[in-house]
């Protein structure tokens, strides 16, 4: 099973870190992202199934292939901006992290926007005028 690979790296590279942090904490910041790195390599696979699988079922459902696309990017940018929120907080640069956290709030309204719009102008079409 991946999920047992994905937590024996986690924990051996968090042994590591505790090792080497008091003597090296830079190369303990490296060892965490890297594993950061190597755990999604794990994931992306997985990651991709469930797209596919989102996709064939959007186009059985006849749903815009716009909107599953900005769905698909906001789910996207909430995974990134985590990852990367988590990364700088590990580093101790807590304040990066609230801007990266920010930043991906940001372009996620952005995106949504547009389905936002298309939701209200379908509610106003059922209303009576």
């Amino acid at each position: 099973m991946v999920i047992i690979q994905i937590v024996t790296i986690a924990i051996v590279a968090s042994l590591l870190v505790l090792l080497v942090k008091e003597q090296q904490p830079i190369f303990a910041f490296v060892i965490t992202i890297l594993t950061g790195v190597i755990l999604f390599f794990f994931i992306i696979e997985s990651v991709t199934e469930v797209i596919d699988l989102i996709r064939s079922l959007s186009k059985k459902a006849n749903i815009n292939e716009m909107y599953l696309e900005t769905i698909l990017q906001i789910i996207g940018i909430s995974y990134i901006a985590e990852f990367g929120s988590q990364l700088t907080k590990d580093a101790g640069l807590a304040s990066v992290a609230a801007k990266i956290e920010l930043a991906g709030k940001i372009f996620i309204i952005v995106l949504a926007v547009p389905i936002l719009t298309a939701v209200v102008e379908t509610i106003l079409n059922f209303l009576p005028q």
